[in-house]
């Protein structure tokens, strides 16, 4: 292992680095790219931040996504993969398995999530989107995380999936719930409420498609339970970690695309004027552009799920021990100004830009579509709508959801002209 440099590294994991981990990351790809650290939750783990090593590891077979390959007692307890998910039996998913059964799981399921189901969708998603404005465009101010990044990606993705219209507020609320107790360093959440929102939504998945079973619609979770290949199928257990994955990992992930990113915009108003003068022209280019940048920028999701050594192997010239948890920070991957030039600029018109927001290799996200879709619309008609829409509160004061994998705004106070 390289010799480690005299000087301290920054502090990690920190409120005030959730606010703006960006220096953080810059002072570890310069003195220690692949670094070994203590996280908060106890596990020690490496970070990997150039973007080099970050898509060599995200592609490596060595990495395995199984957590069974570290330590059982890590998992049961919450300290690694998602909170409350051993408990609710909702492993089988594709974020945790590997080849020949991440192979088997992906072509079934990508039978029901296909691109033309998503292209499909665009007109729910644009009619939700104007909803949500609606319901505060008169007030003149609102609180854009809570009052739509959030109800808007959990509404789309329970229509998406089949829940009924009567039961989807009762889904947002549990959502809600992982969101509020989700906290760095508390294994399963703030007093189990993790566990507890985790378990009811398995509960209700459940049940939803035993429901489905005996009539299917068009949705998704019924494609999930008719997808088949040479006789092979989804079980019921393998269908319901299915679908909670693709809510958890599909509201998250939007709620931080289109928080961050309209974050981004307003500190940036050049660019916002850019790309409000384009949708003015009735130009969708730069949005489609500009959607991957803020991906790149300021992404939703800052550190890649859990990755474990099943043998021993080498990132930029550091070993790494069998078993030794691996955790390859995109955030700081996708700022590497050995791959992006002006690597700290926002520019919605890079052309050059393959950012590794929704990873690499076999695991590359399966909802990226979906997310790309609901960023457009979200943004595009939000800047479209709301045109002289000002951020509300000082920058200092707004406070962050950081931790592991995923970083976001907890609120986003805006002001506007009532309309």
């Amino acid at each position: 292992m390289p010799d480690q440099p005299h000087e301290a590294h920054p502090q990690l994991f920190t409120w005030e680095f959730a606010a703006d981990p960006y220096p953080a990351y810059a002072w570890l790809r310069e003195h220690a790219p692949v670094h070994r650290t203590t996280l908060p939750s106890g596990v020690e783990a490496w970070l990997v931040t150039r973007y080099a090593d970050a898509r060599q590891a995200l592609a490596d077979a060595r990495l395995s996504k199984n957590p069974a390959h570290h330590s059982e007692q890590a998992h049961r307890t919450g300290r690694v993969g998602i909170p409350g998910e051993r408990q609710a039996d909702l492993m089988t998913h594709l974020l945790n398995i590997d080849p020949p059964d991440h192979t088997r799981l992906r072509r079934l399921v990508s039978k029901a999530f296909t691109p033309r189901r998503v292209a499909e969708f665009e007109p729910r998603v644009q009619q939700l989107t104007d909803r949500l404005i609606d319901s505060f465009a008169e007030r003149g101010e609102a609180d854009l995380i809570h009052e739509f990044a959030f109800p808007l990606p959990i509404y789309a993705i329970c229509d998406l999936l089949g829940v009924p219209s009567e039961d989807q507020d009762e889904l947002c609320d549990w959502a809600g719930m992982m969101l509020r107790h989700m906290k760095p360093g508390r294994p399963g959440g703030k007093r189990g409420g993790v566990g507890r929102a985790v378990k009811q939504i398995q509960g209700y998945l459940a049940d939803l498609i035993h429901r489905k079973r005996a009539d299917l619609g068009d949705d998704l979770i019924s494609g999930l339970i008719r997808a088949g290949d040479h006789g092979e199928h989804l079980t019921e257990n393998e269908a319901a970690a299915m679908a909670f994955i693709l809510l958890f990992a599909g509201f998250e992930t939007t709620i931080n695309l289109i928080g961050n990113g309209v974050y981004a915009l307003l500190r940036n108003p050049g660019q916002r004027t850019l790309l409000q003068d384009s949708l003015g022209r009735g130009e969708s280019g730069l949005l489609a552009t500009g959607i991957e940048e803020l991906l790149r920028y300021d992404g939703p999701v800052e550190l890649a799920t859990w990755r474990f050594a099943t043998r021993p192997l080498t990132i930029g010239g550091v070993d790494i021990p069998v078993g030794d948890p691996v955790l390859v920070v995109l955030a700081a991957a996708d700022r590497d100004p050995e791959r992006f030039a002006a690597e700290n600029t926002l520019d919605l018109a890079r052309a050059d830009n393959p950012h590794l927001g929704f990873g690499h290799g076999i695991h590359y996200c399966i909802g990226a579509p979906l997310a790309r879709l609901e960023g457009q619309r979200a943004i595009g008609t939000l800047l479209t709508r709301l045109p002289d829409l000002q951020l509300a509160a000082d920058p200092a004061e707004l406070r962050w959801r950081g931790g592991l994998i995923m970083r976001g705004l907890r609120e986003l106070p805006v002001s506007f002209t009532p309309r």
